[in-house]
């Protein structure tokens, strides 16, 4: 039996403990690590005996990881971690600010070149899955039209987000699509919605000690790529409230082609997700991916990748042979 791929996590967050649970269903990987800025001993493993690190000790390990998973924040964290951590492993992250992905792309790809690392960005299922099927449904059907829909559902990054403003002890954010822009898009009659027509954006808050709401309502409902083109509700709530009501991390949404192959024949794919939990399922795409990752960097593919650069059949643990015969 080959080696198994050495896997490392850098953060221990919901993300970082989904990619624990996804790893332990994937035997032909190892996890060899988890790195954290938390004190390592407050960190408990899902596997005993999983060995616990602080961040700073990753200089020290590159020898020892064949792919890191970073689990860190689209806000703050992985601008910085992504780019500094490619020069040093093949990674895999799942940076969601979809402005800033090809500014992203760029200040990732440099250093991974320049150290023969791979690096694939932006995994998960949106950015990720439904990004593979907006690319197939365009292909597809180039007279169409291609509509996205998320939730109704709790969004990590843009929780993450609601969670960096001043002012604010804890939060959570829900993604609900307008139901009659879907009845519209799903009718085949291609409509034009504006970003405000297709969702609103549902934010749950909890307040540090002396902060004002005003202040905080408008920090959020103006911050840009997150809430600024969105009818957001904020809702200030107590912590018991937000532990009692908003402790599970349920999301999906769907991805919708509506096009026509001749002008009396009409087609329309709808590919969707209903998940329980969105960290865990995110967490099982990076995992997929980071095999993916190693596959590639074997093949000497340096620097950085997206989800739309590799082949299906490098995710899978089968071999190319055992898929033509049974995936097919």
């Amino acid at each position: 039996m080959d080696q198994p791929i050495r896997i490392a996590i850098a953060g221990h967050g919901n993300l970082g403990r989904g990619v624990e649970a996804a790893l332990a269903k994937n035997p032909d990987m190892q996890l060899v690590g988890l790195y954290t800025r938390r004190a390592p001993e407050r960190i408990t493993p899902l596997q005993a005996g999983t060995p616990v690190y602080a961040m700073g000790a990753l200089h020290g390990h590159t020898d020892q990881i064949d792919v890191l998973i970073l689990c860190g924040g689209s806000k703050t964290d992985l601008p910085q971690q992504g780019p500094a951590l490619a020069a040093l492993f093949n990674t895999v992250d799942s940076f969601d600010t979809h402005a800033c992905i090809p500014e992203y792309f760029a200040a990732v790809d440099a250093p991974a070149r320049a150290h023969g690392k791979t690096a694939l960005i932006s995994a998960g299922w949106d950015p990720g899955m439904f990004s593979v099927q907006r690319v197939m449904g365009e292909a597809l059907l180039p007279d169409g039209a291609t509509y996205t829909f998320w939730g109704k559902g709790l969004s990590q990054g843009h929780s993450d987000a609601i969670r960096r403003i001043s002012g604010v002890a804890a939060g959570v954010q829900y993604t609900i699509p307008v139901p009659e822009a879907v009845e519209q898009v799903r009718s085949g009659t291609r409509p034009v919605l504006s970003t405000r027509q297709k969702h609103r954006r549902e934010c749950f808050v909890v307040l540090q000690t002396g902060a004002d709401p005003g202040t905080v309502r408008r920090a959020i409902v103006t911050m840009p790529h997150y809430f600024d083109e969105y009818d957001t509700q904020v809702h200030f709530i107590t912590h018991e409230e937000l532990r009692r009501d908003h402790s599970a991390m349920p999301h999906g949404g769907f991805v919708i082609r509506s096009g026509n192959t001749t002008p009396e024949n009409g087609q329309v794919i709808e590919y969707g997700l209903t998940l329980d939990s969105n960290p865990e399922f995110t967490a099982s795409v990076l995992v997929a991916y980071a095999r993916a990752v190693y596959r590639l960097h074997q093949q000497g593919q340096y620097g950085a990748k997206t989800v739309l650069d590799v082949a299906p059949g490098l995710l899978s643990p089968h071999s190319p042979e055992h898929l033509r015969a049974h995936a097919l």
